[in-house]
């Protein structure tokens, strides 16, 4: 298969998901065998982060990269919209530290690049190939993350949050399922009893029921509710029992599931490029995923 870039630049403007910061962003073409590179034009032409595993700085839940004292956080959305439509090759500009949450998928980001379409180009693909299989394992955690030589890139996962919400929940993809329609839709997603900790910690201020999923696990006093709204700044839900908060509608029963799929397969591509592998992944994360990711590069 031929590598491949987009046809033209797309753009997007929204706010960070942590930081709450307004940012612009571009996905633009890149020349053969550039991978994906992020640029920070506040900073300067210069400022580049390359989408490698080495360069992951934070995992807390988001994944950060850092290069040469330049950072760009929650990567991994546009990393998997960039590797669920076959991209290989594109330079992702940036005026602010964070990429724009959006509605909390990679969905906005394919509709993007099809409406202009991709492009081949001159030099063939270079898929990373396993000479042994790859086991990141935690008994402690019950996370378990296996990548093994296959002649097909596929993968599965298997998400357990120990809810009565969620429940157990599974999800699958290889390149024959559409990535756009059955996994790049799939929005982020935290636990209510979380959303304190997270935001007393610098983190989600940018979050709000337009992108992400909020799972009530136990019955919430209304005027807790309320006292963390006023603290994010957005609209008291009118539905706030157990369940999805505002009765917000699923996409998929699985939706869960299918968004830690999404994530897996953008952090995964920080091993540098398409892999050649069947991927098996249980509880794991953007920390493990990027471990994983680390292991292939250094398994070369």
């Amino acid at each position: 298969m031929q590598q491949q870039t987009l046809e033209k630049p797309c753009s997007f403007e929204g706010k960070g998901l942590h930081t709450g910061k307004p940012v612009r962003m571009s996905i633009q073409p890149a020349p053969v065998n550039t991978g994906i590179r992020f640029v920070r034009s506040d900073i300067g032409p210069d400022a580049v982060v390359e989408a490698l595993a080495v360069n992951v700085s934070n995992t807390a839940r988001s994944t950060t990269l850092t290069q040469n004292g330049v950072n760009v956080i929650t990567v991994e959305h546009v990393l998997s919209a960039l590797t669920g439509l076959g991209i290989d090759n594109a330079f992702v500009t940036l005026d602010n530290e964070e990429v724009p949450i959006l509605d909390g998928s990679a969905r906005p980001y394919c509709d993007a690049i099809l409406s202009d379409g991709i492009r081949q180009q001159e030099e063939e693909r270079k898929y990373i190939e396993l000479q042994r299989e790859i086991v990141y394992e935690d008994a402690v955690k019950g996370i378990k993350v296996t990548v093994a030589p296959a002649d097909e890139p596929s993968y599965e996962i298997h998400v357990d949050f120990n809810s009565q919400v969620v429940g157990v929940q599974e999800a699958s993809w290889n390149p024959s399922v559409d990535y756009t329609t059955e996994i790049a839709r799939c929005r982020t997603f935290v636990f209510f009893h979380e959303i304190e900790y997270l935001f007393k910690n610098n983190l989600i201020k940018g979050g709000d029921i337009d992108n992400a999923i909020v799972i009530i696990e136990h019955p919430v006093p209304r005027e807790r509710v309320e006292a963390l709204c006023n603290g994010l700044s957005i609209p008291v839900p009118a539905n706030t029992s157990v369940g999805y908060l505002d009765n917000m509608k699923l996409h998929y029963d699985n939706e869960c599931a299918r968004h830690k799929m999404l994530d897996l397969i953008g952090d995964l591509r920080l091993c540098g490029g398409f892999l050649k592998a069947k991927v098996t992944a249980v509880k794991t994360g953007h920390f493990v995923n990027s471990q994983v990711a680390r292991m292939i590069i250094e398994s070369k």
